[in-house]
């Protein structure tokens, strides 16, 4: 098991740190490696609005189904959701008062 010991603040431009890779960490590296962590964290942006969650949808369907919908969204360049997204939208939108 490594051992990791906390060395404090220290300004990553004046000392050498270097990452698992020998790569030198400078404060700007720093900053966008802990961008992208925190981007990871938080998930996928809102469909709705900035600071709302965007309610989630699952529902089953034959292998068949699936396998024809992935090579839709693959043709069209875009994911699975989406494409069940763009469905379900158009499906209510041709439905007055839905």
């Amino acid at each position: 098991m490594t051992r990791y010991v906390d060395g404090g603040d220290i300004d990553l431009d004046e000392e050498v740190v270097l990452d698992s890779n020998g790569n030198r960490v400078t404060e700007a590296r720093a900053q966008e490696m802990a961008e992208h962590a925190l981007r990871a964290v938080r998930g996928r942006p809102s469909l709705t609005r900035t600071g709302h969650h965007s309610p989630r949808v699952s529902f089953r369907l034959p292998d068949t189904a699936l396998a024809r919908a992935e090579r839709v969204a693959k043709q069209e360049g875009k994911t699975v959701s989406a494409l069940a997204r763009e469905a379900l939208e158009r499906y209510l939108a041709e439905r007055p008062g839905a």
